[in-house]
Formats: structure tokens, C-alpha cells, sequence
């Protein structure tokens, strides 16, 4: 089972995406991928490499921001020997290593403004310069490129040249977030759980209902990705077992509870009067923390300077 190869996801936003992605991934266009951090971006950059005719040639990927200016424009286009101090031999680019196959280009916004300067130059003729050499080299490569930043304020800021924007937003592919496709969380723990306990060599546990509903509700700031590590830990600690909501962790717990106590709250159709509700809550969150009056203001969402204010307008006593 190769996980970093497989699409899982059947809610509506998602399959639409994936339909365009086949559309597109026959042609040789050049794709900008959109999504915020741990959507999946290069997954889905994988996915139409494999359903293009350029399938079994070569997938390189290339996170821009994680190599220093001075490193990336010789690891992308490639250096003569003696071009720089350090330049004891010829250095083939990935451009080359890649050449018949894609490369995708992770966190493109963070290319240097030199180097975005020859990908245009790529991208508009074919040709590429290694660091030192006089001549260009030709070669046949697919670029796909991702982000999670908004291009359009780089290049307001003058930090992304605005010409290769047009040339990589060829077309666009924009991933929902986590929570934009919660239907899918069930299919996605399921899947990861039986990855991990192949891989761990143990039972995979399940989710009760009571805890998909949790998961469901969550807002997932980290994404597919979070969710991932959330389930190979269940699944290390919980092997076999079932999951109940106490078993989740406190972040995803402790976010439920305040979005439970306040969406689920119906306002009677005979009206309520404020002033009673609150002094009730207050009343029943001190009586929980037995007079605690900094876990008191926790349970309620406010400051301690707060709570002692209503403590002292309602008239309430404590302990």
C-alpha cells in the first residue's frame, strides 16, 4: 500500500476536484496546485503524474523553501565545475534528472525572484542554464507547482514576478481544507488506520460513532495531515480498541465542548431573559469547580476579571 500515492475522498468538492485533475493530467499543461499546509497538494501533484502518458518517467519534487538562495538555482538547473567555490565537478539539475518526466515545485512562492527569473525562462522556451555554462540545455519537463500562499499579495509586494504567475496558473487545482470535507474523515481514519497496523504489525482500532461525530466537528488546522499522525498514534495506543471521544486529545476534546456549548443552543420560541441565563451559567460553573474562580472563567470562555465583575452584578455568593 503505497500511502503517498492514494487519493481517498468522495465528498462533492473533492471528486470535482479529482474529475478536473483527470481532464487535465492527459494534456502537458502546467498546473498550480492551491491548499493550505497538509491538504495534500503533492499527492494530488503524484496522482496526475500517474495518470499521465508521462506515468513511468520520472516524478521529482523540489520544496522551494527548503534550500538556501545560494544552493537552489544549482540544484534546480545544475553547476559546471569550478563555477563557484565549492564546485569541484559537473552538477546535473533536476531539471535534467527529470527530463521526460515532472517536477513539481513545492511552496513556489518561496523561489527567489533570480531564480523565478529563469523557470519563466524554462517555461516559455524550453531551455535551461546550469550555474557557469555559456550555452543552454533543452530539456521535455512537466512543471506542476503548489502553494499555500496567496500570489496575488506577493505580487503586489513585489515578491513573485507577475509574468510567471500567468505562465503556472495555467490552470488552476485549489484543495479543500479538512473541515470543507468532513464527510471524508471516516473513509481517511479508516485508511490510515489499516496502513499504520500493517505497518506496525498490530490490530487496527475503529472509531466509534459518538467519536467520528467529534472528528467530524473538529476544525483541523494541520489537515489531512494532522489527521494522519492523530491515527497513527491512536493506533499505537489503542490497538484493537474501540475509540470513544475521551480517548481524543485534549486540543480536539476541549474544541468541541466550546463549539457544542455554543452552537447547539436553541433560543425558545417564548424568549429567554439574558440576565437569569447568565447568572445560571455562572452559578453552574462555579458549582463544577467548586468555587474555582480561574476554572470557573475557563469553563465560560472569559477573563477572571470578567467573571468577578458578573459575580459581583448578579449577587452570586461563593465558597
Amino acid at each position: 500500500m503505497n500511502q503517498t500515492k492514494t487519493i481517498i475522498g468522495h465528498s462533492p468538492a473533492f471528486e470535482a476536484l479529482l474529475r478536473n485533475a483527470k481532464v487535465i493530467a492527459s494534456t502537458d499543461v502546467t498546473v498550480l496546485i492551491k491548499g493550505e499546509t497538509g491538504t495534500g497538494k503533492e499527492v494530488l501533484a503524484n496522482s496526475i503524474q500517474q495518470d499521465s502518458p508521462r506515468a513511468h518517467k520520472p516524478f521529482i519534487t523540489l520544496n522551494c523553501a527548503a534550500l538556501p538562495e545560494s544552493l537552489i538555482e544549482s540544484e534546480l538547473f545544475g553547476h559546471k565545475k569550478g563555477s563557484f567555490t565549492g564546485a569541484v565537478a559537473n552538477k546535473t539539475g533536476l531539471f535534467q534528472t527529470a527530463n521526460g518526466g515532472t517536477l513539481f515545485l513545492d511552496e513556489v512562492n518561496s523561489l527567489p525572484i533570480s531564480i523565478q527569473a529563469k523557470l519563466l525562462r524554462f517555461l516559455e522556451s524550453g531551455e535551461c542554464l546550469a550555474v557557469g555554462a555559456t550555452s543552454p540545455y533543452r530539456v521535455d519537463v512537466r512543471v506542476i507547482a503548489a502553494t499555500n500562499a496567496d500570489l496575488q499579495k506577493q505580487i503586489e509586494a513585489g515578491e513573485f514576478r507577475q509574468d510567471l504567475f500567468f505562465r503556472l496558473n495555467v490552470v488552476p487545482l485549489e484543495i479543500p481544507c479538512l473541515k470543507q470535507r468532513s464527510e471524508d474523515i471516516d473513509e481517511l481514519a479508516t485508511y490510515f488506520f489499516d496502513f499504520f497496523s500493517s505497518q506496525h504489525s498490530i490490530a487496527p482500532p475503529k472509531l466509534s460513532k459518538l467519536s467520528l461525530k467529534k472528528l467530524r466537528a473538529y476544525q483541523w488546522p494541520g489537515n489531512i495531515r494532522e489527521l494522519r499522525n492523530l491515527c497513527e498514534r491512536l493506533c499505537i495506543l489503542l490497538s484493537g480498541k474501540t475509540i470513544e471521544p475521551e480517548n481524543l486529545p485534549h486540543e480536539i476534546y476541549q474544541h468541541i465542548e466550546v463549539e457544542s456549548a455554543s452552537n447547539d443552543f436553541i433560543l425558545p420560541e417564548s424568549g429567554i431573559r439574558l440576565d437569569d441565563l447568565e447568572a445560571n451559567m455562572i452559578h453552574q460553573a462555579l458549582a463544577r469547580t467548586k468555587g474555582n474562580r480561574s476554572k470557573s472563567a475557563r469553563l465560560l470562555g472569559i477573563s477572571r476579571d470578567t467573571l468577578l465583575y458578573r459575580i459581583q452584578k448578579h449577587g452570586l455568593a461563593t465558597h
